[in-house]
């Protein structure tokens, strides 16, 4: 609504409010009245609200799906409240959406029929009015897209009033059912094996890789094996979070690159909570061993020798903490803090996990039967490694830093279909004792 007032010059009234000019911004504009002050004050009115309405009606005229989406992104996702990693997933959603056909509709012509077609789309994948071919998302993506426009659409018709009721609200989300057949050939066959987890021999092989090739990447898999952290939680460590005479680390923090802002980034954990985990023996002399490298790398690299800085930028009600690495002869700039990361490479810099996914996918390709392997097998080996091994479900639970034990024992359930027939084998010693 636009803000307005009046004030007398000699003998006459005159009223002013502001308006947006060609470019976007807000300017005051003034206009005669008369020598009545409630008469000028009901021309203000006046004015105001066919402003109002005229601009309404050219904003909503000409405003394309894309537009709005860009307007919600920057007046009310950034200011939010949602996490830095949501608001990243939400604006490389907008990005995808502006890209399809549906993006460059005008918003007033955006119908519930239109929006249905694209969530139908990417539920069931097709062919967009483009001929690209889209793939069936999974259930999560879709949520994300469904969100994004739900919010959205909202946004456009309060506060910014582009249209005058939310299409999404008709919208069903439809679900592909799952495929099966219910008769073969070839009668029950070898039912396929899941294998969400590495065995040791392919730990000791990967291990073995790595070192060979003295690649930093070595680490991170070495603490996230016997620790159970993701990735991000990893490459966040710094010394201060490991205790090596109790044995534990305390999680923090997690690093991640922001693909929005160009930034390699520190924040809160995927639940937003500090927890501590044990470790062993093992994972501990693994520790004492690379803090003795860095060390020497220290040294050895002299001058050349990174240091890693955290920094705090704060943008739209957010504060972000980004990382940097400087050699040790560059002075870096007042509003850097030095950080002492854990992970690192042999010139001292931060360890990025998107490096160390690229290290994951090269190992992959040179170890047999590791095809899917990726970095958070890691965690779902060391969760089957402990309760296999009889951890306490709860326990473990909390170790990982999961919400609730049912997320810990599902991937426990994936371990291996032979774990599942021994333990279907158990009913003979029943039998056996009867």
């Amino acid at each position: 609504m636009a803000k307005g007032s009046v004030r007398k010059k000699g003998k006459k009234w005159y009223y002013r409010f502001y308006v947006e000019d060609a470019s976007g911004n807000r300017v005051q504009k003034e206009f005669p009245g008369t020598e009545s002050k409630s008469e000028t004050e009901s021309l203000l009115r006046k004015a105001m609200e066919d402003y109002e309405t005229k601009m309404f009606l050219a904003q909503a005229k000409n405003i394309t799906l894309g537009d709005m989406l860009d307007m919600w992104v920057e007046e009310e996702l950034k200011p939010g409240s949602l996490s830095d990693g949501t608001v990243t997933a939400y604006i490389n959603t907008v990005s995808r959406i502006k890209k399809h056909p549906i993006g460059k509709r005008k918003l007033k012509t955006v119908t519930s029929d239109h929006l249905q077609s694209y969530m139908d789309l990417l539920s069931f994948g097709g062919t967009s009015p483009d001929g690209k071919t889209v793939e069936a998302l999974s259930k999560g993506s879709l949520g994300q897209y469904s969100a994004v426009l739900q919010n959205s659409f909202r946004f456009a018709v309060f506060p910014k009033r582009l249209i005058t009721f939310n299409p999404m609200q008709y919208v069903v989300k439809r679900v592909k059912d799952d495929e099966y057949e219910l008769f073969t050939e070839d009668g029950i066959g070898d039912l396929p094996i899941e294998t969400p987890t590495i065995s040791h021999e392919q730990y000791l092989a990967l291990n073995e890789l790595l070192k060979k090739k003295h690649n930093p990447a070595l680490l991170p898999i070495q603490i996230a094996y016997f620790a159970g952290l993701r990735i991000g939680e990893v490459c966040g460590l710094t010394w201060q979070d490991i205790d090596l005479k109790e044995q534990c680390l305390t999680i923090r923090r997690s690093m991640r690159y922001d693909s929005v802002r160009k930034k390699t980034q520190i924040g809160p954990t995927k639940r937003k909570k500090i927890r501590t985990v044990d470790f062993c023996d093992t994972l501990a002399a693994i520790l004492r061993e690379a803090k003795k490298e860095q060390m020497l790398n220290s040294i050895k690299y002299g001058p050349l020798y990174s240091q890693n800085y955290y920094r705090i930028v704060k943008e739209k009600n957010r504060t972000y903490y980004e990382v940097y690495s400087l050699p040790r002869t560059e002075t870096p700039p007042e509003d850097y803090t030095q950080v002492s990361f854990v992970c690192l490479r042999p010139d001292g810099a931060y360890e990025a996990p998107a490096t160390v996914s690229s290290v994951c996918r090269y190992s992959r390709k040179k170890i047999g039967d590791m095809d899917d392997f990726h970095f958070h097998l890691l965690r779902h080996t060391y969760t089957t490694n402990l309760l296999s091994h009889g951890a306490a479900p709860k326990d473990v639970q909390e170790l990982l830093g999961h919400s609730d034990v049912s997320t810990t024992m599902n991937i426990y359930a994936h371990a291996t279909r032979e774990a599942k027939r021994t333990s279907a084998r158990l009913l003979d010693k029943v039998v056996g004792t009867a």
